[in-house]
């Protein structure tokens, strides 16, 4: 029964969690919030949909570039280069996006009589962006299920997971992970040298997937 909305950002763990769960998926949404890379991902998770045949919409958050800061928001020059660190990867955090992303969601699922909000926040999140932690993910479920008539529930079964792992579960469902976004720089190709990317390198090289991903390094 398609009783979820997820939220889909056209990167390979969202795109991943669409193919493996999507006979439960009745609508994925999308949020522009002006990122330098979201005009790079949200295409793709448009294709993706289509392939599916699952509904699809973007939400426009056009108010966090004014009001927020981070590097995600500052420019492809803003982003720093370098695995994740706490030290290194602190300017890319958007406070509290994923919060504001899964209060709307929570809102059209009870709008639609959807009874899930999944989100593919993963185990190698944990460090850097307080939003994608074990208990954030509880607390916010707490939040959801109090708020809503309906009890809406936050599902986030890649939680424990590393993206490795979920690059596993995507060579086994046959995913083109070419047909994915990572980089923060949002160029017309992957830098090659953020974490996103060396992120995403080291993901499929562990699940032994050929890297057709274009680099410019």
């Amino acid at each position: 029964m398609k009783d979820s909305v997820i939220i889909l950002s056209g990167g390979m763990d969202s795109v991943t969690m669409l193919h493996e769960y999507a006979d439960d998926i009745a609508l994925a949404i999308s949020f522009d919030y002006g990122s330098n890379h979201n005009a790079r991902e949200i295409p793709l998770a448009q294709l993706h949909c289509q392939t599916l045949h699952i509904p699809h919409i973007t939400i426009p958050l056009s108010f966090m570039p004014q009001y927020f800061r981070s590097s995600l928001l500052q420019g492809a020059e803003a982003i720093p280069e370098g695995h994740y660190n706490a030290d290194n990867m602190q300017s890319t955090v958007v406070p509290f996006r994923n919060g504001i992303m899964l209060a709307i969601a929570c809102g059209i699922a009870e709008s639609h009589n959807l009874q899930r909000v999944m989100i593919a926040n993963h185990g190698g999140d944990h460090t850097i962006y307080p939003d994608c932690r074990p208990q954030f993910i509880e607390a916010m479920n707490q939040a959801m299920t109090t708020g809503t008539d309906t009890q809406v529930e936050l599902w986030a079964p890649y939680t424990h997971i590393s993206k490795a792992d979920i690059a596993r579960h995507g060579k086994a469902l046959g995913i083109d992970y070419a047909q994915t976004w990572s980089c923060y720089k949002g160029g017309a190709h992957h830098c090659g040298q953020c974490a996103t990317c060396l992120e995403r390198r080291e993901a499929l090289r562990e699940a032994g997937i050929a890297d057709t991903t274009i680099y410019e390094n």
